[in-house]
Order: structure tokens, then sequence, then C-alpha cells
């Protein structure tokens, strides 16, 4: 049987906080490296060719809404299903939801393009979710950008619920 206890996972993953809400640790990077020249992405430097984070969240905690530029692939591990809220580049809203009841239509990974603003949350109350996430070209906190309520208001109206839900209503002092 596996651990029921957030803490159990943070403590034995040795999990640190994540800026956008929740836990993580680098579990793996690519041993290349690459640069923008050979890609469609636009990034400073070099960057991993991949890379992959355990991450956890609490059901008091959310994933706030930020943007990659690259593709993350996420992967359910464990506890209650997450789910994942993603506003696509055409401003389009999809909600995934992560776990293991496929005839509840969760699915067991995701994948959130490059350029999409998204977040994530844990319903059931007195919970956690433990998925992992790969990132290629790997991520590099220079391509990581969050925002605020006010910002995505002005830009995807049609989305003032799950906004007011998964946006920092103002990114604190020290996040980045």
């Amino acid at each position: 049987m596996l651990p029921t206890s957030a803490e159990y996972w943070i403590s034995k993953l040795q999990l640190n906080a994540h800026p956008e809400g929740g836990y993580y640790k680098r579990t793996y990077q690519g041993e290349e490296k690459i640069t923008d020249q050979e890609l469609s992405v636009q990034f400073d430097g070099h960057r991993w060719l991949y890379t992959s984070i355990y991450f956890l969240l609490r059901s008091q905690d959310i994933s706030h809404f930020h943007r990659l530029k690259s593709d993350e692939l996420w992967y359910y591990h464990a506890g209650s299903p997450l789910t994942v809220h993603v506003i696509h580049e055409d401003g389009s809203y999809e909600e995934v939801k992560l776990g293991t009841n496929l005839e509840n239509n969760e699915t067991l990974q995701y994948l959130v393009p490059k350029n999409s603003i998204f977040g994530s949350s844990v319903l059931e109350p007195d919970t956690f979710s433990l998925v992992g996430c790969m990132v290629a070209p790997g991520f590099d906190f220079q391509d990581f950008e969050l925002f605020t309520q006010e910002q995505l208001l002005a830009q995807y109206p049609e989305h003032h619920e799950v906004i007011k839900k998964i946006a920092y209503e103002k990114i604190p002092d020290g996040v980045l």
C-alpha cells in the first residue's frame, strides 16, 4: 500500500517549495545541451535537452498560472487526481484530470504544449497529488513566466472563474 501523507513524500523525495506553488525536486536532466538555433523556441544561451522533476501539490496548495517556452509532459504517480488547467495559445480553455480512474476521464499522462498558460489543483480535501514533469528543451527559470489575475483577465475575460481560482492576485515578493 502506498503512503497516504504528503509529508511522507516531501520528506522521502526531499522536495522543496516551488515558486508557482507545491513542492518539487529535479530528478534528471539530459547529458546534452541545445541552443535555440536548432529549435523554433527562442531563448538565451543553452538548455538541457530535457529535464524532469517530481512535483507534489497538496489540496490546500495551488500551482498558479504560468507559462513555459517548452513542452511539459506530466505523469501521474500517487495520491488524489490532479486537475491541470490550461489556457492554450488560441485562448481556448482545457481542464485535464491526471489520475488512474480512466472510466472517470482521468489520464495517466498529459502534454502541456509550449507557450500555454497553465496551473493545477487538487480537488479532494486533505490530500495531495504526486506527479512527474518532463520539460523539453529542459526547464530553466529564465523561460518561466508567472501571471497575475489582472494580466490574465485583461486578455482572457471569458475564463474569469478559473483565473480567479488559479492565478495569483499579486505575485508575492521573493517568489522569483
